[in-house]
């Protein structure tokens, strides 16, 4: 028995506009291609989930997962998942480090902070848009998101000491 269920916003903060066109078309496949905002920075990625600057007009609610690259200009992913997870009004969104880096230091990095996956891009075009089919179908409409206004009772996690 399948359940329907409307599908969530999601933000995709990736500054490679090809990989960009990949997922949207890999999430089209899901009908969620419509569902994603896109910023091409940390910064921005940032003013999105804070609703500020260009962002401030946004409707309210949390995306159900942040897609979140960690090489990127202004910001990196990994200051964003920082930010993101220390703050109590934003710590329960799910953020997926979706990246091209093996490295084990950002692996560790991003689990350290508080990500709730870590996804190495594939380098090839099929496997790249089934394996981001995957992450939208299971975030964008299997995955139950709390309800809007819930805030975690868990405090965030601490920061990395360098």
């Amino acid at each position: 028995m399948s359940r329907a269920r409307k599908p969530g916003r999601i933000l995709l903060a990736e500054d490679d506009p090809r990989d960009v066109e990949l997922t949207l078309e890999a999430l089209s496949r899901h009908n969620l291609g419509s569902k994603v905002d896109v910023v091409s920075n940390g910064e921005q990625a940032l003013d999105y989930l804070y609703r500020r600057g260009a962002w401030e007009r946004r409707s309210a609610g949390h995306p159900v997962v942040v897609l979140l690259d960690l090489k990127m200009p202004k910001v990196d992913g990994l200051e964003v998942l920082r930010q993101v997870k220390r703050d109590q009004s934003l710590q329960i969104i799910p953020v997926v480090v979706l990246t091209s880096s093996r490295e084990e230091r950002d692996v560790t990095a991003s689990y350290d902070l508080g990500g709730n996956a870590y996804v190495v891009k594939p380098i090839h075009f099929t496997e790249f848009v089934d394996t981001v089919a995957e992450l939208g179908a299971f975030w964008g409409l299997l995955n139950e998101s709390p309800p809007d206004g819930y805030r975690s009772a868990v405090p965030a996690p601490s920061p990395l000491r360098s």
